[in-house]
């Protein structure tokens, strides 16, 4: 109370309108600028020191009990004792539900709890122990006349007074995803024929605090991240910085390898420090490389197709919890372990630096998969693609769709490579440092993902490697990956 904050004006008005600030006082009948109301309010004759400090203390004269009744009438009660706060909030992929209808944004994971297909009751780790619940759990949730069942979901870092739940799910239309995969595994999955996916839960709004009881039903919730935690004293893929400094990681020069000679080698560098989770590159690689969505039952398997996925860590306890997210794909090794044991040499190196993966050759032994370290082939198990005339709008023509029963992953968008160099070709120019962007670097609104030639020193890519925060994940192997990141800056 009494402290009033200042921030300058993002834009120059924009056309005939003006700040909500101007709007307050013209309805209040004493019309004034924007910039003039601010400054009345920090006091002129403090206005520099104000300017300084990028706030106001003002002195606050105490209410009455009457008064503050008579001025927060509809102050939202304090939740029972037996009772949680509730919290419903738009999620990430459904917004408020207008995006129901898309099924890569429900088999998105949610950037913090993972979970796809589903939306559930998420409640503190002390909150689910008191209640006797854990993960997939049925809770009801119930406030006046209205209840609604949930799965819950235990999420550290939670308030343990507070129960919240995503908006947006519940939508009639989406019972057709439920058919979504193998038809002789559709009596067996997850989501039942004519259910809708997720519940819908806004007619909880009108209530802050709700009573919660577990049901002794389950509903199993399809997760891509069954681990996460970084335990202090282990290694950890994410290496974390403060703002004064980092530690030198050791390097590791012995292989099993011969030394190759390098021309091109296309490059990605990843920082952390700007990635915050928000998953769009997820779905921009989908949509540029047609990578097939598989339904709730077999994201339960674990056979999620995505060719990048964004791992989330959690560190430190209580009320100290960070969370630290990471995006993972096909690193591109110079000395790839999964060439070595393809059968069929159906994954292979590039001049220029790229893992390659022919579809032709591959027979599914997945040998490939189980010695890649970091867990990021995806093995097509079924014939996804359901020749739906208007699905098949979102296909991609550059890209091949995968049949059954071959290995895919992330290839680094080769067409975009490939369409890139036939044009310099015909300017007869070399590749232009940015003249190549992934899908996953074009749909990153926080600039995080650069992708370039690692062997042009005037490259963006260049710059990065070079960089003291550069690192690259389980160097100890030295499998010399070409996917790389930028140590996550702690400003503490």
């Amino acid at each position: 109370a009494g402290v009033y904050a200042v921030t300058q004006p993002a834009v120059e008005p924009l056309r005939n309108t003006r700040p909500v600030i101007e709007s307050f006082a013209t309805w209040s009948g004493t019309p004034a600028r924007a910039y003039d109301l601010v400054r009345a309010t920090g006091r002129t004759a403090e206005w520099d020191r104000t300017l300084h400090d990028g706030f106001a203390t003002l002195p606050v004269t105490p209410l009455s009990a009457s008064a503050a009744r008579r001025t927060t009438p509809n102050a939202p009660p304090r939740p029972p004792a037996s009772g949680l706060s509730l919290v419903l909030y738009p999620s990430m992929a459904m917004f408020d539900g207008r995006h129901a209808h898309n099924a890569w944004l429900h088999e998105l994971p949610d950037p913090i709890s993972k979970v796809t297909w589903d939306n559930c009751a998420a409640l503190s780790p002390d909150t689910a122990k008191r209640l006797g619940v854990r993960d997939g759990d049925v809770v009801r949730i119930s406030a006046g006349g209205d209840a609604v069942e949930l799965p819950a979901f235990v999420q550290p870092g939670q308030h343990d007074d507070v129960v919240a739940i995503a908006l947006g799910y519940g939508r009639a239309g989406t019972e057709r995803f439920a058919k979504i995969g193998p038809k002789w595994l559709l009596r067996r999955a997850h989501l039942a024929p004519g259910e809708p996916v997720g519940k819908r839960v806004i007619q909880l709004a009108r209530y802050s605090a709700v009573s919660i009881a577990a049901t002794g039903r389950r509903h199993e919730l399809a997760t891509t991240q069954l681990h996460g935690r970084i335990d202090p004293g282990r290694p950890s893929p994410v290496r974390e910085a403060s703002a004064d400094g980092h530690a030198e990681a050791p390097h590791h020069d012995a292989s099993l390898w011969p030394e190759k000679p390098e021309g091109q080698r296309w490059t990605m560098a990843i920082d952390l420090t700007k990635c915050t989770g928000c998953s769009a590159c997820i779905i921009g690689c989908q949509s540029e490389n047609n990578v097939p969505v598989v339904g709730k039952d077999e994201v339960l398997r674990e056979r999620e197709m995505h060719w990048i996925r964004i791992d989330r860590y959690y560190s430190g306890e209580g009320d100290d919890l960070r969370v630290a997210h990471q995006p993972m794909m096909c690193a591109h090794c110079a000395n790839a372990p999964c060439e070595t044991v393809c059968p069929v040499l159906a994954t292979v190196h590039s001049a220029d630096g790229l893992n390659q993966q022919v579809y032709n050759r591959c027979v599914g032994t997945r040998y490939c998969a189980n010695n890649c370290p970091y867990k990021v082939r995806r093995f097509n198990w079924f014939d996804y693609p359901h020749e739906d005339r208007f699905a098949n709008l979102v296909l991609n023509p550059d890209v091949t769709v995968r049949s059954r029963g071959v290995m895919e992953k992330c290839s680094m968008c080769v067409q975009r490579i490939e369409e890139a160099r036939i044009a310099a070709k015909q300017r007869g120019e070399p590749i232009a440092d940015g003249a190549i962007r992934t899908a996953c670097e074009q749909s990153c609104p926080a600039d995080a993902i650069v992708f370039g030639d690692r062997h042009d020193p005037k490259s963006r890519v260049a710059a990065l490697v070079r960089d003291k925060r550069h690192y690259v994940v389980l160097e100890e192997l030295n499998i010399k990956p070409s996917v790389g990141y930028l140590e996550l800056v702690r400003n503490v």
